[in-house]
């Protein structure tokens, strides 16, 4: 099954995992990632803790918890590629508003190769 796939069919929780300079990690919530092809991800981002981490570090981690009972998901290990901040293409890539109101928050579209993958338990690899 593809990344896109695999995507599209579960629901579950996801987690980014980012850290600073000085190895502070910090975990969010975070959607489902934006599957651009099978070697690159995209999340929108607000410029908030995980974001300023990745402006010095550019590795992270996504961990996403398949609904259900059992431990079934998977570990992405990601590293930051680049990012788009023009709102236009933003919004095309939004899956819904949010009516929060920080809406109006700077965003980036912030893209990640993928590095790794692992299942949500155990030490199976599909990436080296």
């Amino acid at each position: 099954m593809t990344l896109r796939e695999y995507f599209e069919s579960k629901d579950g929780m996801g987690i980014l995992s980012t850290a600073d300079t000085h190895g502070r990690v910090n975990s969010a919530l975070y959607a489902r990632p934006h599957v651009i092809d099978e070697n690159t991800l995209a999340f929108i981002m607000r410029e908030r803790l995980s974001y300023r981490n990745l402006q010095s570090n550019p590795h992270a981690c996504y961990l996403f918890a398949e609904d259900g009972p059992g431990y079934a998901g998977k570990r992405l290990y990601l590293t930051m590629t680049g990012e788009e901040t023009n709102t236009d293409v933003i919004e095309k890539m939004r899956r819904r508003q949010r009516k929060d109101s920080d809406c109006e928050e700077n965003k980036s579209l912030v893209y990640f190769r993928v590095d790794r993958i692992r299942p949500l338990v155990g030490d199976e690899d599909s990436k080296g």
